[in-house]
């Protein structure tokens, strides 16, 4: 089987980001440049990559466009792309190159290995079959908030700007306490 790999918040093209959240790059072709190396070597080249949102910056104040596709197009592997708050100015430039695009609600559930994992760009206390301990990946907060349970900040802020596999992901799993509504057994049976 040929396992996924999971990021958020890769913000391409946008500068502020880089102050907001203490990236250490000079300017955003930096930023950019590094980001793409990064992913680029966790990623192989047909390899299935889960984006959970703002994946790339469009519009407005400090962001741009330029270079959108060219950006996209060096990225290694198959994007199939939960939209986050913002992406919807990289959706309509390269809506072809996307393997899928997921719109945040409703959710993406997928499984693997057996494991269900409910994919969405903002953090949850409670998901799909939480109380069953499946996980929940997402990203927004930018590495900002405490962990809880089986759930996990994908963004490239908390993972050396890289994309995590689907190995380290089960390693940090199996670390992790049972969601706070787990259930092991109800009226005697299991579920």
């Amino acid at each position: 089987m040929n396992y996924p790999f999971f990021t958020a918040d890769t913000h391409f093209n946008h500068f502020p980001i880089i102050q907001y959240t203490n990236r250490p790059f000079k300017n955003v072709d930096e930023m950019n440049e590094e980001l793409i190396k990064h992913w680029n070597e966790v990623v192989p080249q047909g390899g299935l990559v889960y984006v959970i949102g703002d994946l790339i910056w469009g519009s407005g104040k400090g962001y741009t466009t330029k270079g959108t596709v060219d950006i996209l197009h060096r990225l290694n592997g198959q994007i199939f792309l939960i939209e986050g708050s913002h992406d919807k100015p990289a959706m309509k430039l390269y809506k072809n190159g996307f393997q899928k695009i997921v719109a945040t609600s409703p959710l993406k559930k997928i499984k693997i290995d057996g494991q269900d994992v409910v994919l969405c760009h903002y953090c949850m206390r409670t998901w799909q079959r939480s109380h069953f301990d499946s996980w929940h990946l997402f990203g927004h907060s930018h590495n900002r908030l405490k962990p809880e349970g089986k759930s996990l900040d994908v963004g490239v802020d908390g993972h050396n700007y890289c994309p995590w596999t689907w190995f380290e992901i089960k390693e940090y799993m199996s670390k992790r306490p049972h969601n706070f509504n787990y259930i092991e057994t109800f009226s005697g049976r299991s579920l």
